[in-house]
């Protein structure tokens, strides 16, 4: 009796454990094989890879991504490199996500170092690359590699440098594009306002309101038309993190303190959602695409990526609104407006590529090999042309065909190559890089992007809605926030900063261990009773 209770008693604790484990692991962890460079690349042995990559449905980019793996199919012709297209990097992320429990991930993926630290959460999952980069054979720049690779070197410094998560390399740049701010020249003169040398917010969302000004009959006097929306911003995510950088305000820590809920943020929401309730101030959710306004002269400050400069402007090749709608104006391309103009801050951002791990390391090294050769001179340059991207080599930079590109801005040669724009677009970037900065990464910040980013369409919207929007209103915004993106569960601090050790756990938390306290006093109780029982017989 005493064996089948103890029985029981094990089974019982054993199914607990399992419940545990199974509500705090992480998505697929487990051990997985650790990569080893060998010591020579398999050419004998067939290899076939894939490659996950994204494109604006733009034919040309297609196009080039099918060239470069024909040729580097040419210098490697044991590796076959299979294609896979998505619209969007959201969609690459959660299928990478839903692929790693089942280690049928992709070879080489186009992605962010924010959804790297998300895909880390399974060990060996994610390539480190910090040991094969620095190999003399087949790292950046390897004695054995079989076409010309770049050094280390020879990459943007902070580009490379985006692509650390802690003191480990776990990606190499791809493309680089910063936020820029496309400016109807000629309405903001036609006010009798004159540009300055950098933008503040100060001017932009005063001229904005200015452009609120109606005539007799009810149009709108800087276009003459019945719509006017001066400021549209493309991703609010950027907006609030770039002006938090500006005002050095706390947004995270490297190790995912959550700092963003704080007064500067909520200043700054105030001033945002003032200027949405007036409707000088949208956002591409409220309002959809700031170039279709812009090039309608709707809008007199559009700000969205230096890559989507091939839509912003009257000549615009890739204009998404009928010519009959489009203006006749001047655009110029500044850098996002800013809270201090001598110390001038912008965001990085661009795709990144990334590795992953397998059982095979032959596999692997080939994947790294294609990787490699996405940073060559022919892919880098022909696909920084198809929009407002910047390579990320200086090698590529200081080549003769890229400086003659540059110098063609406004060309009739071929309007859509040398769109006046877009090369503004890319020399923004190039001219500011020492202005540019990243965010910290780790498991957990492109919820908090996603979250900053919510804060201004919140309260846009309840602007917008007449809402009362008070001190009240911005506490439930930060609590229900975080509540949403589950902060409280992300590291060992809080969204505050606070130590957790001095908080109390979350429902969920407490919940659980109530359960397993239950559990063991009904295990205890049967045993109790059995043994009664026993001894009463």
């Amino acid at each position: 009796m005493r064996k089948m209770i103890g029985l029981r008693i094990l089974t019982a604790s054993a199914i607990l454990t399992a419940t545990v484990a199974s509500l705090t692991a992480c998505h697929g962890a487990g051990t997985r094989h650790a990569f080893q460079v060998p010591e020579q690349f398999d050419e004998t042995k067939p290899v076939e890879i894939t490659f996950w990559a994204k494109n604006d449905t733009n034919k040309v980019q297609v196009g080039i991504y099918e060239q470069s793996i024909r040729d580097f199919e040419k210098i490697y012709p044991s590796i076959t490199v299979n294609l896979r297209l998505y619209s969007d990097y959201g969609s690459i992320y959660n299928d990478v996500i839903t692929n790693i429990s089942t280690n049928t991930t992709p070879n080489v993926c186009i992605t962010y170092p924010d959804h790297i630290a998300t895909y880390m959460t399974g060990e060996n999952v994610v390539l480190p690359l910090t040991d094969i980069a620095a190999d003399p054979r087949y790292g950046l720049g390897g004695s054995e590699v079989k076409y010309d690779s770049v050094r280390e070197d020879e990459i943007v410094p902070q580009f490379l440098q985006e692509c650390y998560i802690g003191d480990t390399l776990y990606a190499l740049p791809y493309m680089r594009s910063t936020e820029a701010c496309y400016v109807n020249k000629t309405y903001v003169e036609a006010m009798g306002y004159e540009l300055p040398e950098v933008l503040t917010w100060d001017f932009i969302f005063e001229v904005s309101e200015k452009a609120m000004e109606k005539d007799a009959e009810g149009n709108f006097k800087v276009n003459g038309q019945t719509v006017m929306i001066p400021f549209i911003y493309k991703s609010t995510d950027n907006m609030m993190i770039q002006y938090l950088k500006q005002v050095g305000a706390p947004y995270s820590t490297a190790d995912g303190q959550i700092l963003i809920f704080q007064d500067q943020t909520k200043n700054f929401l105030y001033e945002v959602g003032h200027h949405a309730g007036t409707g000088a101030f949208s956002t591409f959710k409220i309002s959809s695409y700031p170039g279709n306004f812009f090039n309608a002269g709707e809008c007199l400050f559009a700000v969205d990526s230096t890559a989507g400069a091939t839509w912003m402007g009257t000549h615009a090749p890739l204009s998404d609104i009928h010519q009959d709608r489009i203006v006749d104006f001047e655009t110029v391309v500044y850098p996002v407006p800013q809270a201090d103009p001598e110390h001038p801050q912008m965001i990085s951002q661009g795709p990144s590529i990334c590795i992953f791990n397998k059982s095979d390391d032959n596999e692997v090294l080939a994947s790294w090999l294609f990787a490699q050769f996405l940073l060559t001179n022919d892919v880098q340059i022909a696909y920084s042309q198809t929009e407002g991207y910047v390579p990320v080599t200086l090698r590529a930079h200081k080549s003769e065909e890229y400086q003659d590109y540059l110098s063609k801005r406004g060309s009739e040669e071929d309007h859509s190559l040398y769109y006046s724009v877009k090369i503004d677009a890319a020399e923004l970037l190039l001219n500011n890089l020492d202005h540019t900065f990243v965010t910290p990464v780790f498991n957990g910040s492109a919820s908090l992007r996603d979250a900053a980013g919510s804060l201004i369409e919140s309260v846009c919207k309840s602007e917008r809605r007449k809402e009362t929007v008070d001190n009240a209103y911005m506490e439930e915004l930060f609590s229900t926030t975080q509540a949403r993106y589950h902060f409280d569960q992300m590291s060992s601090v809080s969204p505050t900063g606070e130590s957790r050790k001095d908080m109390p756990l979350p429902l969920a938390s407490k919940l659980l261990i109530a359960s397993i306290i239950i559990a063991w006093i009904g295990m205890g109780i049967v045993v109790a009773v059995r043994r009664y029982k026993a001894k009463k017989n």
